[in-house]
């Protein structure tokens, strides 16, 4: 008579792998969310651009100030004044506007809904702010 093969144990997985795994990734998402979202205030004040070299922007460029006042291509302009000055450039005319980052978004959508500007291209022009002095 032949003997019954002996019975086999069971394979049992070994999920200390997969916790170990999960649980790390659980740390790294927590630390970099919380880094990332919430910087811890140190007080740095940024350096800002204020005076712009006109040479290196686009023209003709609108430059609205934090006082509401505006600059074609460095002059003043008044803003009824601002379609006659455009008026005056010869060829198809882009009108590069130039407004703070912390500007309210009303100022924009003035400037943009005027009715002697509905013809005129727009592009928004931005400033790259850096820590560098």
């Amino acid at each position: 008579m032949q003997a019954l093969p002996r019975a086999r144990k069971p394979i049992q997985l070994d999920v200390s792998l997969a916790i170990v795994n999960i649980v790390l990734l659980l740390i790294f998402f927590f630390l970099a969310t919380g880094q990332l979202l919430n910087p811890p205030a140190q007080g740095v004040d940024l350096a800002e651009t204020t005076e712009l070299p006109l040479d290196q922007l686009p023209s003709p460029i609108l430059v609205v100030g934090s006082g509401g006042n505006w600059e074609l291509d460095g002059e003043p302009v008044a803003p009824d004044l601002l379609g006659t000055r455009l008026a005056l450039i010869e060829g198809p005319v882009t009108l590069h506007i130039l407004i703070q980052g912390t500007a309210p978004a009303g100022s924009l959508l003035e400037i943009v809904n005027r009715p002697e500007l509905s013809d005129t291209h727009m592009r928004l022009v931005t400033l790259r702010v850096t820590g560098d002095t």
